[in-house]
């Protein structure tokens, strides 16, 4: 103890050991003590030099360090002390201020030791598994320190740790669990972690989203005060814009989640909106940040669309047009609640509308959007002001047609109202004011009212300017290349003249007014065969594209300046070589690359501003079009043209035939919706035929049952008759019995002849055969069959009432012989009585029998007619099939002489494009090869179709 003590301060006995020294001596003590105090001390005495000497611990404890964390889990204090020592090796925040002259240098070698040591603890991937392991302590001396150096080895190795964090079974759920420790050190340290695992890792940002981490996040921001709150809510919202940012995945279940929801209280402002505290003001900002990711233009159309729609139904969207139309707002929230307005109603005609209908409380109310545009054209406000309010401009505009005719209506004489500012007046007097950035803004707005709207642009011609007092009005088209002749700033000619092109492109009518004026032309001739500077090749580049607009869009309805004559133009004062350079420098241009990144408009000064999103793409569409428009020369048009007429001529031949072949395809889907009607007229009757056969079933049930009856009976009989022996009756009994007897076999003969015919009938069915009722003649051979075993018992009655008549005749036998002896008369008269009612009652028995042997007969009659009937219906509906699948043979044969005419057809088609190609023209033959390969294709269908059939 006496070395830890000289090294802890006590008074030194000897020389100073250097420092290098004393941490190998600490080192040393740490790997050999056996006593956990001495290994404790060691340690800890490692701890407080680390700072001091971080090279030498870093290079010679770590190895120890790591091996106390392995093997002394039980004592949480010296696991602390070791996760505090790799913390201050690894970590590059100096307490410690440097001086200013060495403070780049200190940084630099700090950022050097960092990186070097988180590389060799994390070289073995088992050392950052442990330290996950570590983190399942709840001890706060523990838990505290294994977070801080996990974060610090994220922030020098950030995606080889998250590699192995991604790896290890349960890593990121275990780092999830700090969100829920009660203490909030250890609980905002997390928020820090968290923030740099999910850097730029989609893989681990889902894993931490499906870990219920939105929920939890927004819990603790509501439990902070939300925009009220402290740091905690900031990193809060730094974790959720790092899961959400570039995650579809993670927007969506967000979205799904009813999160957005839980957003709008976020923006809930007061009355009194002075004294924003900064950190309340860092917080607002994070959270429009966050509703801008979740609706931002990057993003699909469909999961932007559904997100804007969730935000104006559940509020959010009127309530961020509240913070827009208060006052007393930071400048920054407020340009940045305009660019979030802007991207929550671009593309939602829901949303537009609802922009459109909010007003300022002001006296009169006046519509937001021209609020807006006053600041817009105000040269005093904020640069960065006047971009989001442009831009949120250019929002309400995208595609939304009925925005665009109210903005351009502002404009039109009829609709002009003196007493009051609208936003058409804004956008004229900002075009035309002494701010070349009002010009720019004002034009590129306007631009925006006509973009991809024929109506607007031709309804925008009609605009007439006052320009002083006794001169006529003009027009404002005229005005514009007015401001440009009169040789304006470099900023305002660009302004201009994508307006121009803008307004003039795909509208042979703006084209032909402006070609109207005769001095359009020669200027922008003049603009582009001079050679002017740098900032002027530009302009010169637009003037280019402008002109190749009134020769591509132009319908030669001046005769002056028809396509061919502007081509001469060119080709004599330019040169058509020299005019293709000057329209190449737009694309070439550094900021137009700049400009078609993304929409909103991101310039870091107003001499910046030059190009506008949309007009870029214009620009790319444009180009390549008017080039070849200039180099062809009138002969190759004129091939062109005749060679459009042939393909014309031959598009409407294809036309007729498609027009036909559908014809055909209607006539063939009604053939078919007749052969399912039939089908399903006969599944009907298979159906009735099936119930016939089942009610035949229950007859033979009810059959069986009689015969079993039957039977019984007749075998009571036959044991009472051959019980009965009597002798003496007398000659009427007699006489009586015999009738009976003589009855019993007329009708017994009668029923065997009732049972021949049936046979007969029978046998003839089979010989003759239905094929279309399988099933019912199986069931009548069923129905015969039970026939012969009726058949068989009517027989055996016959033979017990043979057996009753030898009875008879020996009672006669034995009457005649005891006739003399008077007691036993009686007694044969009682036997001849019994006998007699035993008879009645079989006789009663075999007319019931009769009667149901009628009622299976009747039922037998009545299967038979539905069966010939079935037979019958069925022979018609094979002919009606028949007669179906010769008209189908013959619509396929007709279809098939219709398709070798289009083949020769296509083949001309395709001779001819040929020949286009030849000329230089390229044609876009994709979408008759697709039609033709689905006309084929519908035929293969229709063939495999009727092989079904």
């Amino acid at each position: 103890m006496n070395f830890l003590r000289g090294v802890m301060g006590g008074q030194p006995t000897g020389p100073q050991p250097t420092g290098a020294e004393t941490i190998q001596k600490l080192c040393d003590r740490v790997a050999s003590s056996t006593l956990l105090e001495d290994r404790r001390d060691a340690v800890r005495a490692l701890k407080s030099l680390s700072k001091k000497y971080r090279m030498e611990v870093g290079t010679m404890a770590m190895d120890h360090l790591v091996r106390i964390l392995q093997t002394d889990r039980s004592d949480t204090e010296i696991l602390g002390y070791a996760l505090d020592t790799l913390y201050n090796i690894v970590c590059n925040d100096e307490e410690e201020e440097p001086d200013e002259s060495e403070e780049e240098n200190q940084q630099k070698q700090d950022d050097d030791l960092g990186a070097l040591f988180t590389d060799k603890f994390v070289q073995e991937t088992e050392n950052v598994t442990l330290l996950l392991t570590l983190l399942e302590e709840f001890d706060f001396h523990v838990r505290w320190p294994g977070v801080k150096l996990l974060t610090a080895l994220l922030k020098n190795q950030c995606a080889q740790v998250q590699g192995i964090i991604l790896v290890s079974p349960m890593g990121v759920s275990r780092l999830m669990d700090l969100l829920a420790d009660s203490r909030e050190v250890i609980r905002n340290d997390g928020l820090l972690l968290l923030q740099q695992l999910t850097k730029g890792n989609a893989a681990i940002q889902k894993i931490v989203a499906f870990e219920n981490a939105f929920e939890r996040l927004l819990d603790i921001i509501t439990e902070e005060g939300s925009s009220d709150g402290g740091i905690v809510v900031e990193d809060c919202l730094l974790l959720l814009l790092n899961l959400l940012k570039n995650n579809s995945s993670n927007q969506n279940f967000f979205k799904e989640g009813s999160y957005i929801q839980k957003m709008k209280p976020w923006f809930e402002v007061g009355d009194d909106n002075s004294g924003w505290s900064a950190q309340k003001v860092t917080n607002l900002h994070l959270m429009l940040q966050l509703v801008r990711v979740m609706v931002s233009p990057v993003n699909s159309p469909g999961a932007t669309a559904s997100c804007q729609k969730a935000m104006f139904q559940c509020g959010l969207l009127q309530q961020l047009c509240t913070i827009l139309m208060a006052t007393g707002v930071p400048a920054d929230i407020l340009t940045e609640t305009i660019n979030t307005v802007s991207e929550v109603i671009r593309g939602s005609e829901v949303n537009q509308d609802y922009f459109a209908s909010v007003n300022a409380p002001s006296n009169p109310p006046r519509p937001a959007i021209v609020v807006l545009l006053m600041s817009m054209v105000n040269e005093r406000q904020p640069f960065v002001l006047r971009c989001a309010v442009l831009y949120c401009f250019q929002c309400f505009l995208y595609k939304n047609h009925k925005g665009q005719g109210e903005i351009v209506a502002t404009l039109l004489p009829s609709t002009i109202d003196a007493n009051s500012i609208s936003a058409g007046q804004l956008l004229c007097g900002g075009l035309f004011s002494a701010d070349s950035l009002s010009n720019w803004c004002a034009a590129v707005a306007l631009a925006h009212a006509l973009q991809d709207n024929l109506t607007q642009k031709e309804q925008l011609l009609r605009v007439q300017l006052a320009t002083s007092l006794g001169k006529p009005p003009v027009s404002l088209l005229q005005q514009c290349t007015n401001i440009l002749s009169q040789g304006s700033r470099v900023q305002t000619k660009v302004g201009l003249l994508m307006l121009l092109c803008t307004w003039i492109s795909n509208c042979p009518i703006a084209v032909m007014h402006f070609l109207h004026n005769q001095d359009n032309v020669p200027f922008l001739t003049g603009q582009i065969s001079e050679n002017l500077g740098e900032d002027e090749r530009l302009v010169q580049g637009l003037c280019a594209l402008l002109l190749g607009i009134c020769i591509y869009y132009n319908d030669n309805s001046l005769e002056n300046y028809t396509k061919e004559k502007l081509k001469q133009l060119i080709e004599k004062r330019i040169g058509k070589e020299n005019f293709v350079e000057k329209l190449g420098f737009i694309t070439k241009h550094e900021l137009y690359s700049r400009a078609a990144q993304k929409p909103q408009p991101a310039f870091s000064t107003p001499e910046h501003m030059l190009f506008d999103h949309e007009f870029t793409k214009l620009v790319k569409e444009l180009e390549g079009m008017i080039t070849k428009a200039v180099l062809k020369s009138s002969e190759e048009e004129k091939k062109e043209e005749e060679v459009k007429k042939t393909l014309e001529q031959h598009d409407s031949i294809v036309t007729q035939y498609k027009e036909l072949i559908r014809e055909q395809d209607s006539q063939i889907k009604e053939l078919k919706e007749q052969v399912t009607l039939l089908t399903s007229q006969n599944e009907k009757m298979q159906s009735t035929v099936s119930q016939q056969l089942s009610q035949i079933q229950q007859h033979k049930d009810q059959y069986n049952i009689l015969k079993l009856k039957l039977g019984k009976d007749n075998q009571q009989t036959g044991n009472q008759a051959e019980a009965a022996h009597v002798n003496g009756l007398q000659p009427e009994e007699l006489n009586q019995l015999r009738e009976q007897l003589e009855e019993l076999q007329r009708q017994n003969q009668l029923l065997q002849t009732q049972l021949a015919e049936k046979d007969s009938l029978i046998t003839s069915m089979k010989a003759e055969g239905v094929p279309s009722a399988e099933g019912s003649t199986s069931e009548v051979t069923e129905l015969q069959r039970e026939v012969e075993l009726l058949k068989a018992e009517l027989q055996s009655q016959t033979a017990e009432i043979t057996q009753l008549q030898r009875e008879r005749q020996e009672l006669l036998k034995g009457s005649e012989t005891r006739a003399a002896v008077p007691g036993e008369n009686s007694l044969y008269t009682e036997k001849i009585a019994e006998l007699e009612s035993r008879l009645s009652a079989q006789t009663a028995e075999t007319q019931k029998f009769k009667g149901e042997v009628k009622t299976l007969l009747e039922s037998r009659e009545s299967m038979e007619k539905d069966l010939a009937s079935a037979t019958s219906t069925a022979a018609i509906m094979q002919a009606e099939k028949n007669k179906l699948q010769q008209e189908v043979q013959e619509s396929k044969k007709e279809q098939d002489d219709l398709l070798m005419l289009l083949a020769d057809q296509d083949q001309k088609i395709l001779s001819l494009k040929q020949r286009l190609k030849d000329l230089g023209e390229t044609i876009e033959d994709e979408d008759d090869l697709d039609s033709k390969d689905q006309f084929d294709d519908d035929d293969e269908e229709e063939e495999e179709e009727e092989c079904d059939e």
